[in-house]
């Protein structure tokens, strides 16, 4: 009996080693688990960092622009391409589906395939490409790096005054020195000096812009949300008042949810895309939904620099706040290129309305009897007119044929589509702080603008040769430009394609609503996907050409 009590208190200990032992063994794994997470994470951050700093620092905002649409493009292809279409009889090509997320990543609504090909999911990838693809939303990414890079600034400054201090106070005779140096100022002068006031003032001065960035960031943000909150839920009660409007969707198996906050996002971002293969010919009649879009179309793009500081302004009215202050005093400083001063402001919106009632005046004197607008009433005429030549302006929606416009309304169009969004009549003279500024390499290799599009209309018409040769009236000289400078100004305009004007008709061809350009080759299609890139990023392009002297 004793031997098995012995027995049993031997075992007892040593379950009880063994169990100490597993907990111990466990703890200490725990432990060194713990500690290479924590190593892994803090290396992580400092590749992070790394990466960051190189971002800001040391890569040109050029090339980030660049890969940021070549990623989200490479990103919406591969979603459009895991998802099916609504007709599982046609599949689009893989270039096809490239070339249509480049165009909503870009916002230039460029087709080659009809857009009620596409299933309701892969609408609402497009609607997402057109968000992040959007002025706005991408201004916003400027703005966060804009901030990350003042703050980074700003650690690395209070890093270098810490150690200058503390070298100065460990000191005692560089103490004295700055003492007398600093008694013997305000003996002579009778006032501190204005560089040392001046040196306070800029730490003050730094922090406040960084403050002003960090605001400005959420009101773009807020602004954002509202527009696209609001416009949703007006076209949404428009469709549940507006019978016909609802039913053309319900024939066309269209979601209206997904509808609604697909116009909303085209309009807003200026892509163009309608969910519909007549674009929105089909909503002519349709005023009320026109007048919707109207004001989305203005305040994403051409008039969103005025919008944006009317807000700012009623805020800095209402909240006293010195940022706001700060916003519209400074906005050159700000380095934020869509806030302009207040009288740039005023000849933009100026500017913008003048475009609009000269195309709106010439359109209703030249199309008022035409073809082109026939069959609707005096005011369905006049809103539809309204809407088509707002749309000119990097929109791209359109409310009528516009193969069946007359020529000179084409050119005009033209002309619209290749002016930037924020050209402005500005009759003031600008203060050049140096009278000799230093030119980088780049700006006496870059050609104008104007030369590479004439470049790109080449390259596709020598691609296209024997589509002119052999089909003369569809693949004319204006049909191509008005193509190319559509995709450079990120409008979406096209002349389509008919097969009545084959001199050598063909029995297979059948009439698409989709752009002319999915008539072409590969090779043109490539050409146009490198002029809607070169369009997106016109603006790092616009001092190109100066080394030319033209006498």
């Amino acid at each position: 009996m004793n031997k098995f009590i012995d027995f049993r208190k031997k075992l007892s200990h040593t379950t009880h080693f063994l169990v100490f032992s597993c907990l111990r063994t466990t703890l200490l794994i725990f432990s060194c688990l713990r500690t290479k997470l924590l190593c892994s994470y803090n290396y992580f951050l400092g590749i992070q960092s790394y990466v960051l700093h190189i971002l800001l620092f040391r890569v040109n905002p050029f090339w980030i622009e660049v890969f940021y649409f070549i990623i989200v493009s490479l990103v919406g292809f591969l979603a459009l391409r895991i998802s099916k279409t609504r007709k599982t009889s046609f599949t689009p090509k893989d270039f096809d589906l490239i070339f249509t997320s480049v165009s909503a990543a870009t916002v230039s609504s460029v087709s080659t395939v009809e857009m009620e090909v596409f299933s309701n999911i892969q609408l609402v990838f497009l609607t997402f490409l057109m968000l992040f693809g959007g002025e706005v939303f991408y201004s916003m990414i400027e703005l966060h790096l804009m901030k990350s890079k003042l703050q980074k600034i700003r650690i690395k400054d209070n890093e270098t005054d810490s150690y200058i201090t503390d070298s100065d106070s460990s000191n005692p005779k560089n103490s004295i020195d700055h003492i007398e140096l600093g008694m013997v100022t305000h003996s002579e002068d009778e006032k501190p000096d204005a560089t040392l006031e001046t040196d306070e003032k800029a730490p003050e001065t730094e922090t406040l812009k960084f403050n002003s960035i960090i605001i400005l960031s959420h009101v773009v943000l807020c602004y954002l949300l509202v527009v696209h909150v609001a416009g949703f839920s007006l076209i949404l009660f428009y469709l549940s008042l507006i019978s016909s409007a609802k039913e053309v969707l319900q024939k066309k198996g269209l979601n209206v949810k997904t509808f609604g906050i697909f116009t909303t996002v085209s309009s807003f971002a200026n892509c163009g895309f309608v969910p519909t293969n007549e674009n929105m010919m089909v909503f002519k009649k349709n005023t009320g939904l026109l007048l919707i879009l109207i004001p989305q179309i203005l305040i994403g793009n051409t008039l969103y620099p005025v919008c944006l500081r009317l807000i700012i302004w009623f805020l800095e009215k209402f909240m006293k706040r010195a940022e706001f202050r700060y916003m519209l005093k400074n906005s050159r400083e700000l380095g934020y290129a869509h806030l302009l001063p207040g009288l740039h402001s005023a000849f933009l919106a100026f500017t913008v309305f003048a475009f609009i009632a000269i195309q709106f005046v010439l359109f209703c004197l030249l199309e008022w009897h035409s073809e082109a607008i026939s069959g609707i009433s005096s005011y369905q005429k006049m809103v539809g007119s309204l809407f088509q030549v707002m749309n000119s302006r990097h929109a791209g929606e359109s409310v009528f044929d516009r193969s069946a416009l007359s020529p000179a309304i084409l050119v005009l169009f033209v002309l619209m589509m290749y002016l930037p969004p924020y050209t402005s009549f500005l009759p003031i003279e600008k203060k050049s702080s140096t009278s000799t500024k230093r030119k980088n390499i780049m700006e006496h290799i870059l050609f104008s603008q104007l030369s590479y599009l004439v470049i790109f209309i080449i390259l596709i018409c020598i691609t296209e040769r024997e589509k002119m040769k052999r089909d003369p009236l569809n693949f004319n000289v204006l049909n191509i430009v008005i193509e190319v400078i559509s995709a450079y100004g990120n409008v979406g305009f096209s002349m389509g394609y008919s097969c009545a004007k084959q001199i050598h008709p063909d029995k297979y061809c059948k009439d698409a609503s989709y752009g002319f350009v999915g008539k072409w080759s590969d090779g043109g299609k490539f050409i146009i996907i490198l002029v809607m890139f070169f369009g997106r990023l016109k603006k790092f392009s616009k001092r190109g050409g100066k080394a030319w002297k033209l006498p």
